[in-house]
């Protein structure tokens, strides 16, 4: 029996993700399957779980962030994408993109919308929780985002984000990226080979 398809639950807002999002094309092809993303409030799971930012929970330790920044080159050269670019307004509330980001479900316009919105953020950076701002750069990507951040508001959208959260905490998730295969979970972005070897293997 073969695997589901590799779930990935992101949120715009992590870098990690950006990365991962930048690395998956190439293993989808690979693979012969296309990964599910579900947009979750990475804010929502911290909350739900206690667990912080790598912001905050590097803060002060010695030789971690160095590791970290070194597994990072080791990703951007393993899967040939380029580094992303640290936003200089970062942290950047997300809550707006992420509803946005559910209501370009509704709309057909899904993964146009990601890799806008990941582009804006870690491709060419950009204060992206100002309305204004994010109006913009959406439009400029060719979406009608003034739909879409009005849809944003819309009941049934902030609902949706709420359950996708939830329903990822309730399967183990704790932080961003989370990648799903059926019930198995991996963490983190340098687990996406898992993935690969796990759906590829099916």
């Amino acid at each position: 029996m073969s695997n589901p398809a590799p779930q990935f639950m992101f949120d715009v807002g992590s870098p990690n993700a950006y990365l991962s999002h930048e690395a998956i094309p190439a293993i989808e092809k690979r693979i012969g399957i296309k990964f599910e993303y579900v947009p979750i409030l990475l804010g929502g799971i911290f909350k739900a779980t206690n667990n912080k930012s790598p912001a905050e929970t590097l803060a002060g330790i010695k030789n971690k962030r160095e590791h970290q920044v070194v597994e990072t080159e080791r990703f951007v050269r393993r899967y040939g994408v380029k580094p992303y670019t640290m936003n200089p307004f970062f942290p950047v509330n997300t809550l707006n993109l992420m509803r946005a980001a559910v209501a370009a479900q509704m709309e057909g316009v899904f993964e146009k919308y990601v890799d806008a919105a990941f582009h804006h953020m870690w491709g060419e950076p950009k204060k992206m929780d100002d309305p204004e701002v994010a109006m913009k750069a959406l439009t400029e990507s060719g979406l009608d985002a003034a739909k879409l951040l009005a849809r944003s508001q819309e009941p049934g959208v902030k609902a949706k984000l709420i359950e996708n959260t939830q329903a990822a905490v309730e399967r183990g998730a704790f932080g961003s990226p989370t990648f799903f295969v059926g019930k198995e979970m991996f963490f983190g972005k340098e687990q996406l080979r898992e993935v690969e070897e796990m759906v590829a293997g099916s």
